[in-house]
């Protein structure tokens, strides 16, 4: 936890000490803790699909965890066991991963979104034992049920049928008392599978620990956080790391009420909206939602929303967005960065002065990250590098769920590397370049798609834009742009080479797009990147 009232940020970097105990449990630190202390604190404000309110309290948590942690242990889940929870932005999704890191087992989150074989994937790599998920969960469920024998007890909170037993038919017949298990910080407590841009998706283990070491990078672009009033919403899906990690387990952590609403579809005038009604005070918002709100017009003016701060992170922002967002917020949006296997060790701070345009920020509190070469040397302050997390470090992860190999290639010595090509300044700026598969080599250059793409966005006709290389015989490749337009625009040759001329007089003539394909919707991950395998393949 970061220390209040300290007046500049390397101040509060060189000050820094991990406390991280030698017993800890999730489960009790972020509900039983605060329940023990007031059980009518509000936890969650939820938003019900029917637009009511339902305030959740710790004590209200604390009793149905305990209950489902007992139906849990009745159905045979125990210590070490995976149990998948496939359900939207909700109450029932907090009181499970409670329940489940109370019970000593594995919380495996597994986002709604996904189809039959992105969950039956997930299920045997994992070797799940339960399934906690709703009616349109059961449905993907019944598809291949076959494949995943090992998955025993399936609740769901749509009632029973379908081979599933009633979610909340359960809880009232379960004992609202549960003693927790005393684990090790170290002890296995949460597996999230990585977005899997390339390749089958990995499951990244984590420990019990992974919250605390969360809490710096978490606290540090709202700092302070868990002022009086402060409260949390995010449109990121609580089953992907930055909804869960970054915003649900460290608020409640703090006491600071999150607002859940599920949505199939992200709606930039409904967010606006939500977050004036619900009086959110901090906000996590993704960059590619943040470009979709830019085309809502006037939110200042329309909308009566109380923010005091920031967040974004998952991929690069960019400038066009960060300037946008003054102009639509009054604040400076805080850049966070990390990874599934670690995440939210570099981020900025503009409460404290610690904040460049085009950087994702410096290291926080508690983390060395540097950018080195192949071999694990740190490189010259402005070449090009990949950016690394030396361990050990608490928020890294504890493997690669039985994938020995590929967790030993992670690890250059003691630098876990991110496959993220960065450049850090003199200041200790780190500045994103891109995925080590994304930098374009070309003419000899290397080139980063962020800033072809932020460039790009500035466009009046662009909605939003990709940048891949082709391969090209004589350049080695060139850069080639994916662009999906505004409405009001349709694709031609002369639009094309209009958008070419914008990014060269911006950017420089090594950079621009030599090829603009236009595409009606942008291939991203459940998480909101974009899957530029796909794009390249297209290319």
């Amino acid at each position: 936890m970061l220390k209040n009232n300290v007046g500049d940020f390397d101040t509060l970097y060189r000050g820094f000490r991990w406390a991280i105990p030698a017993r800890y449990n999730i489960g009790v630190d972020i509900c039983d803790r605060w329940a023990a202390a007031d059980p009518s604190r509000l936890a969650i404000l939820h938003i019900r699909p029917d637009g009511r309110d339902e305030a959740v309290s710790f004590g209200a948590l604390r009793d149905t965890s305990n209950r489902l942690a007992n139906v849990l242990r009745a159905y045979g889940i125990a210590r070490g066991d995976r149990v998948a929870i496939m359900l939207p932005q909700a109450p029932d999704v907090a009181a499970a991963h409670i329940a489940i890191y109370k019970l000593g087992a594995v919380a495996l989150p597994i986002a709604i979104l996904f189809g039959p074989d992105a969950l039956s994937y997930r299920l045997q790599n994992s070797g799940a034992k339960a399934l906690i998920t709703n009616a349109q969960g059961l449905a993907k469920l019944a598809e291949v049920r076959g494949e995943v024998p090992g998955v025993t007890c399936v609740l769901s909170v749509d009632g029973a049928g379908d081979g599933a037993r009633g979610f909340y038919d359960l809880l009232a017949k379960a004992s609202s008392d549960f003693t927790a298990v005393d684990t090790a910080a170290d002890d296995p407590a949460l597996m999230i599978y990585t977005s899997g841009t390339t390749g089958q998706p990995k499951g990244a283990l984590h420990a019990h620990r992974v919250l605390l070491g969360h809490l710096p990078g978490a606290e540090l672009p709202h700092y302070p956080f868990g002022q009086e009033n402060d409260r949390y919403w995010t449109p990121a899906d609580w089953a992907w790391a930055g909804g869960l990690l970054d915003v649900l387990l460290p608020s409640l952590h703090h006491g600071v009420p999150v607002v859940a609403r599920a949505v199939e579809k992200f709606d930039p005038d409904y967010a606006f909206a939500l977050m004036a009604k619900t009086e959110v005070r901090n906000a996590f918002i993704p960059p590619t939602a943040l470009r979709m709100m830019r085309a809502v017009p006037s939110p200042r003016g329309r909308f009566d929303f109380k923010l005091r701060s920031m967040a974004s992170g998952g991929e690069s922002l960019g400038v066009e967005a960060l300037e946008w967002g003054r102009e639509a917020f009054g604040l400076t949006i805080n850049e966070f960065y990390g990874q599934t296997e670690c995440n939210l060790v570099v981020g900025s701070c503009a409460q404290l002065g610690q904040f460049k345009l085009g950087a994702i920020g410096k290291a926080v509190p508690g983390h060395v990250v540097a950018v080195v070469d192949r071999d694990g040397r740190e490189v010259k302050a402005g070449e090009i590098g990949q950016i690394a997390v030396k361990r050990p470090d608490p928020v890294m992860f504890l493997e690669y769920w039985q994938r020995a190999q590929a967790t030993r290639e992670k690890f250059i010595g003691d630098w876990m590397t991110t496959g993220d090509q960065g450049v850090m300044d003199e200041e200790g700026y780190i500045s994103f370049v891109g995925r080590d598969d994304d930098v374009i080599t070309s003419a000899g250059f290397r080139i980063g798609p962020g800033e072809i793409e932020d460039c790009l966005i500035r466009h009046p006709a662009v909605a939003l834009a990709a940048v891949v290389g082709k391969p090209d015989a004589v350049r080695t490749e060139i850069v080639k742009a994916f662009v999906v337009l505004k409405p009001g625009h349709a694709a031609s040759d002369a639009l094309a080479s209009d958008i070419q001329s914008f990014v060269r007089t911006r950017l420089s003539a090594h950079e621009y797009p030599r090829e603009v394909a236009f595409i009606d919707a942008m291939p991203m991950t459940t998480t909101g990147k974009v899957i530029r395998r796909l794009l390249r393949e297209k290319a």
